[in-house]
């Protein structure tokens, strides 16, 4: 009987020897599968961390958008903003319409009135459109002619956004029955733009 014991008992220590060798060469396999399929997870991670990072720093770059800010004191302590354009590849017009522009006469110190239509056709980036209107804006106390106003305009917004073509037309209320319009275009519309006509009347009492 005693023989039989020593047997059976043999028998219970030898299997838990193997379940505990199947457990560990189990537990090393699932570490060593771990090991393995952790480092495509660390990759897809770092490619779109770059692409927020892009995204961060263009959207940091514009400061007045959803900013209270007070307009500028002058045209020169304006500061035009940009973002990258959308669709770089393609050729498309953007139109600003301002038919509220407002200057100051120089020698007389009284308003001047304008509307004015700037077109462009940009090229790596478009202007933001809040930071125009402050731009705009700060010419109401300031003294320039209609010639002036107009070109400097078109300048600023060459030297900001670097587009590929740029129109503008400033329709000017009239001083003392006449009214002094100014055109200028950087050269040849881009071919295959669709270029809509500016939309201002001819003087009849422009309103």
């Amino acid at each position: 009987m005693a023989a039989t014991t020593g047997k059976s008992t043999k028998k219970p220590a030898r299997s838990l020897a193997k379940k505990r060798a199947k457990k560990a060469a189990a537990s090393s396999l699932t570490q060593l599968r771990a090991a393995t399929t952790n480092k495509p997870s660390i990759k897809s991670v770092k490619k779109p961390a770059g692409k927020q990072r892009t995204k961060g720093a263009a959207a940091g770059s514009l400061t007045q958008l959803g900013a209270e800010l007070r307009p500028p004191a002058s045209p020169e302590a304006a500061h035009l903003e940009t973002a990258p354009n959308p669709h770089p590849g393609d050729v498309y017009l953007v139109r600003f319409t301002a038919p509220e522009f407002t200057a100051l006469c120089p020698m007389t110190g009284q308003p001047d009135f304008a509307h004015l239509v700037i077109d462009y056709v940009p090229q790596k980036t478009i202007v933001e459109s809040k930071s125009l209107k402050l731009f705009l804006t700060s010419f109401r106390n300031h003294g320039a002619f209609h010639e002036d106003c107009t070109i400097t305009i078109a300048r600023r917004i060459i030297a900001a956004a670097k587009p590929k073509w740029l129109r503008i037309a400033g329709y000017w209320y009239p001083r003392g029955g006449i009214p002094i319009d100014i055109f200028y275009q950087t050269g040849a519309a881009p071919k295959g733009l669709w270029l809509p006509d500016p939309g201002v009347a001819s003087y009849r009492g422009r309103g």
